[in-house]
């Protein structure tokens, strides 16, 4: 079972004007190839289908607590795409064309399917597609699977960082480049126990350091590059097996954090009523009050 907090991994910046465009840019990191979608569900499926389990538990406890992680990186990424929808188009009548921004955007799925919130798919508008999903169920190929997965997602959070100065967009990304690079080293670990292979000696790959990147800084020196977390559950205890020692890039001791990141407020959307949601109006808001009261 996976159990739901009701916060996001770190505060996004609440902006004044939001980015429609580079919104669209963002969602190639929510359901491309490389996009948060693909990383959640490749090791959602290896750990509900890891066979021996208890034979392979460090491994197993790897794949599953990255997989929680991935359920919040997914969710930071909708977020952020939804902060870029604010103050892009105003309420007016049907006939003025309130959404007429919306015809020069470069995603008009943004505004004709999911009122300027995010969208399950890449940067041009294709919906994510299930292929992307390595699931062989042999280990060392899914291991070196996901640190390549890894790698690729590092290179799109580089570019997309590139495409926008949208700050609430670049914090987001800052984030990530820091703990996805924390996952490729996990990753490299895990086949070097595997296999005996020091498939690390690669990184960095690519080889920008995360302190080239303003946004990322911070997240460093939190220390965000050198944890894992068992998210409070004992079961996963047992990531220590395979993340320990010193971080290659850092020097630093790895850390286990029995626990999870404190994380912050997930934003609260304004109503959009030029795309008619949430499509109730004060009476009826008035209404739903008075049938909530009563039922109490």
């Amino acid at each position: 079972m996976m159990k739901r907090v009701n916060r996001i991994l770190i505060e996004l910046p609440y902006p004044e004007h939001g980015d429609m465009n580079a919104a669209a840019a963002v969602q190639e990191l929510m359901g491309g190839k490389f996009g948060e979608m693909s990383t959640l569900n490749n090791y959602m499926f290896q750990s509900f289908n890891f066979r021996a389990k208890k034979k392979f538990k460090p491994f197993y406890d790897l794949i599953a607590s990255i997989t929680a992680e991935e359920f919040g990186h997914v969710e930071l990424v909708a977020n952020t795409i939804n902060l870029l929808s604010i103050g892009n188009t105003v309420p007016g009548d049907p006939d003025t064309a309130p959404l007429q921004n919306g015809k020069d955007a470069r995603y008009s799925l943004h505004f004709t399917t999911t009122p300027q919130t995010a969208y399950p798919g890449d940067g041009m508008g294709r919906p994510w597609n299930g292929e992307y999903v390595n699931n062989s169920g042999v280990l060392v190929e899914d291991l070196l699977a996901n640190y390549c997965l890894e790698i690729g997602a590092r290179t799109h959070k580089m570019r997309v960082y590139e495409m926008t100065t949208h700050p609430t967009a670049r914090e987001m990304i800052g984030y990530l480049l820091v703990r996805g690079g924390t996952h490729i080293i996990a990753y490299a670990k895990a086949i070097k126990v595997a296999t005996g292979v020091d498939v690390g000696k690669m990184l960095p790959v690519p080889s920008l350091d995360n302190n080239k990147f303003d946004h990322a800084k911070k997240f460093m020196d939190q220390g965000l590059y050198n944890v894992l977390y068992t998210w409070g559950e004992s079961e996963y205890r047992d990531i220590n097996q395979i993340w320990k020692g010193l971080n290659p890039e850092t020097g630093e001791p790895l850390r286990v954090i029995d626990g999870m990141p404190e994380g912050a407020p997930v934003p609260d959307l304004p109503e959009l009523p030029e795309q008619f949601t949430p499509g109730i109006d004060l009476d009826d808001y008035n209404r739903i009050l008075k049938r909530l009261k009563s039922n109490m």
